[in-house]
Protein backbone atom coordinates (compact mmCIF):
# COMPACT_ATOMS: atom_id res chain seq x y z
CA UNK A 1 0.00 0.00 0.00
CA UNK A 2 1.08 3.41 -0.27
CA UNK A 3 2.49 5.13 2.60
CA UNK A 4 1.90 9.02 3.03
CA UNK A 5 2.66 11.00 6.14
CA UNK A 6 2.27 14.37 6.91
CA UNK A 7 4.79 15.61 9.68
CA UNK A 8 7.07 19.10 10.10
CA UNK A 9 9.63 20.02 8.11
CA UNK A 10 12.24 17.31 8.79
CA UNK A 11 15.93 17.66 7.87
CA UNK A 12 17.25 16.11 4.30
CA UNK A 13 18.85 12.87 6.27
CA UNK A 14 15.76 11.89 7.76
CA UNK A 15 13.34 12.78 4.18
CA UNK A 16 16.16 10.33 3.15
CA UNK A 17 15.27 7.90 5.79
CA UNK A 18 12.27 8.38 5.79
CA UNK A 19 12.03 7.53 1.78
CA UNK A 20 14.91 4.69 2.49
CA UNK A 21 11.83 2.92 4.82
CA UNK A 22 9.43 3.04 2.33
CA UNK A 23 7.43 6.51 2.55
CA UNK A 24 5.88 7.47 -1.07
CA UNK A 25 4.69 10.45 -0.13
CA UNK A 26 5.14 13.56 2.39
CA UNK A 27 2.79 16.96 3.24
CA UNK A 28 4.73 19.45 4.71
CA UNK A 29 2.03 21.73 5.83
CA UNK A 30 2.08 25.69 5.52
CA UNK A 31 -1.66 26.29 6.52
CA UNK A 32 -1.23 29.79 5.75
CA UNK A 33 -0.94 31.33 2.20
CA UNK A 34 1.15 34.14 3.19
CA UNK A 35 4.28 34.31 5.71
CA UNK A 36 2.28 37.06 7.87
CA UNK A 37 -1.13 34.37 8.11
CA UNK A 38 1.71 31.63 8.63
CA UNK A 39 3.19 33.34 11.61
CA UNK A 40 -0.08 34.40 13.15
CA UNK A 41 -1.31 30.47 13.04
CA UNK A 42 1.43 28.59 12.97
CA UNK A 43 4.70 30.46 13.36
CA UNK A 44 6.17 33.06 15.62
CA UNK A 45 2.98 35.24 16.95
CA UNK A 46 1.39 32.10 17.98
CA UNK A 47 4.42 30.88 19.93
CA UNK A 48 5.77 28.23 17.97
CA UNK A 49 9.68 26.74 16.79
CA UNK A 50 8.49 26.41 13.44
CA UNK A 51 9.29 29.53 10.46
CA UNK A 52 7.73 29.97 7.39
CA UNK A 53 11.05 30.17 5.15
CA UNK A 54 11.99 26.51 6.65
CA UNK A 55 9.20 25.22 6.00
CA UNK A 56 9.74 26.29 1.91
CA UNK A 57 12.92 24.79 2.24
CA UNK A 58 11.53 21.61 3.35
CA UNK A 59 9.43 21.32 0.83
CA UNK A 60 11.85 22.18 -1.96
CA UNK A 61 14.40 19.41 0.25
CA UNK A 62 11.46 16.65 -0.34
CA UNK A 63 11.48 17.51 -4.12
CA UNK A 64 14.55 16.71 -4.13
CA UNK A 65 13.96 13.58 -2.16
CA UNK A 66 10.66 12.26 -2.82
CA UNK A 67 9.92 13.57 -6.56
CA UNK A 68 7.84 16.36 -8.20
CA UNK A 69 3.78 14.71 -7.35
CA UNK A 70 4.91 13.03 -4.41
CA UNK A 71 4.92 16.31 -2.07
CA UNK A 72 2.11 18.39 -0.93
CA UNK A 73 0.91 20.70 1.73
CA UNK A 74 -1.98 22.02 3.20
CA UNK A 75 -3.63 25.82 2.19
CA UNK A 76 -6.75 26.79 4.51
CA UNK A 77 -8.56 29.44 3.05
CA UNK A 78 -9.79 31.74 5.87
CA UNK A 79 -7.13 32.54 7.91
CA UNK A 80 -6.58 36.38 6.62
CA UNK A 81 -4.85 36.25 3.09
CA UNK A 82 -6.45 37.20 0.05
CA UNK A 83 -7.88 35.56 -2.79
CA UNK A 84 -4.37 36.73 -4.77
CA UNK A 85 -2.55 35.60 -2.37
CA UNK A 86 -3.64 32.34 -2.05
CA UNK A 87 -3.73 32.17 -6.04
CA UNK A 88 0.04 33.09 -5.64
CA UNK A 89 0.55 30.50 -2.94
CA UNK A 90 -0.80 28.30 -5.21
CA UNK A 91 1.11 28.89 -8.01
CA UNK A 92 3.97 28.60 -6.61
CA UNK A 93 3.49 25.56 -5.12
CA UNK A 94 2.62 24.17 -8.45
CA UNK A 95 5.66 25.45 -10.28
CA UNK A 96 8.03 24.08 -7.54
CA UNK A 97 6.73 20.99 -8.02
CA UNK A 98 4.65 20.68 -4.69
CA UNK A 99 1.03 19.87 -4.57
CA UNK A 100 -1.54 21.86 -2.65
CA UNK A 101 -4.24 20.83 -1.04
CA UNK A 102 -6.83 23.28 -0.39
CA UNK A 103 -9.25 23.16 2.87
CA UNK A 104 -11.33 25.89 4.22
CA UNK A 105 -11.09 27.41 7.31
CA UNK A 106 -13.36 26.21 10.21
CA UNK A 107 -13.03 27.46 14.05
CA UNK A 108 -12.90 24.37 16.51
CA UNK A 109 -14.36 25.25 20.12
CA UNK A 110 -11.66 25.56 22.87
CA UNK A 111 -8.92 26.78 19.89
CA UNK A 112 -7.07 29.56 19.65
CA UNK A 113 -8.70 30.26 16.56
CA UNK A 114 -12.47 29.70 17.86
CA UNK A 115 -13.70 32.92 17.65
CA UNK A 116 -12.59 33.36 13.99
CA UNK A 117 -15.11 33.45 11.15
CA UNK A 118 -14.77 30.87 8.39
CA UNK A 119 -14.59 32.43 4.50
CA UNK A 120 -17.77 33.63 3.21
CA UNK A 121 -19.42 30.39 0.43
CA UNK A 122 -18.48 32.38 -2.61
CA UNK A 123 -15.10 32.65 -1.31
CA UNK A 124 -14.14 29.12 -1.03
CA UNK A 125 -16.00 28.46 -4.28
CA UNK A 126 -13.53 30.80 -6.40
CA UNK A 127 -10.52 29.69 -5.04
CA UNK A 128 -11.39 26.05 -5.55
CA UNK A 129 -11.98 26.92 -9.41
CA UNK A 130 -8.91 28.68 -9.33
CA UNK A 131 -6.90 25.80 -7.72
CA UNK A 132 -8.02 23.52 -10.15
CA UNK A 133 -7.57 25.19 -13.04
CA UNK A 134 -3.75 25.95 -11.87
CA UNK A 135 -3.27 22.76 -10.63
CA UNK A 136 -4.95 21.04 -14.04
CA UNK A 137 -2.36 23.83 -15.68
CA UNK A 138 -5.75 25.25 -17.60
CA UNK A 139 -4.27 28.70 -16.53
CA UNK A 140 -1.59 30.45 -14.56
CA UNK A 141 -1.98 33.13 -11.37
CA UNK A 142 -0.77 35.81 -13.55
CA UNK A 143 -3.66 35.32 -15.87
CA UNK A 144 -6.11 35.72 -13.21
CA UNK A 145 -7.70 39.43 -12.41
CA UNK A 146 -8.25 40.53 -9.38
CA UNK A 147 -9.57 43.86 -7.86
CA UNK A 148 -8.10 46.27 -5.81
CA UNK A 149 -9.06 44.19 -2.52
CA UNK A 150 -7.31 41.12 -4.04
CA UNK A 151 -10.79 39.17 -4.78
CA UNK A 152 -10.73 37.19 -7.94
CA UNK A 153 -12.95 38.90 -10.79
CA UNK A 154 -11.56 36.65 -13.80
CA UNK A 155 -10.16 33.34 -13.74
CA UNK A 156 -8.18 33.87 -16.93
CA UNK A 157 -9.61 31.08 -18.96
CA UNK A 158 -12.64 31.54 -21.81
CA UNK A 159 -15.74 30.79 -20.87
CA UNK A 160 -16.57 27.36 -22.39
CA UNK A 161 -13.18 26.32 -20.07
CA UNK A 162 -14.56 27.67 -16.88
CA UNK A 163 -18.05 26.20 -17.64
CA UNK A 164 -16.66 22.66 -18.22
CA UNK A 165 -14.50 23.14 -14.46
CA UNK A 166 -17.47 24.10 -13.02
CA UNK A 167 -20.09 21.61 -14.80
CA UNK A 168 -17.21 18.85 -13.61
CA UNK A 169 -17.19 19.35 -10.37
CA UNK A 170 -13.88 17.91 -9.62
CA UNK A 171 -12.89 21.69 -8.20
CA UNK A 172 -15.24 20.98 -5.36
CA UNK A 173 -14.19 17.71 -4.30
CA UNK A 174 -11.65 17.62 -1.50
CA UNK A 175 -8.34 18.12 -2.97
CA UNK A 176 -6.18 16.30 -0.26
CA UNK A 177 -3.76 13.38 -0.70
CA UNK A 178 -4.30 10.79 -3.39
CA UNK A 179 -5.95 7.63 -2.80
Amino acid sequence: LPIAISCQPFSEKEMKRLAQMGVDRIGIPLDGATENVFDKVKGSLANSPYMWEEHLKALKRAIKIFGKSKVSTHLIVGLGETEEEMMDMIQWCVDNGVYPALFSFTPIPGTVLEGASQPSLDCYRRIQVAHYLITNKKTRCENITFDSDGRLIDFGVLKDALLQAVRCGKPFLTSGCPD
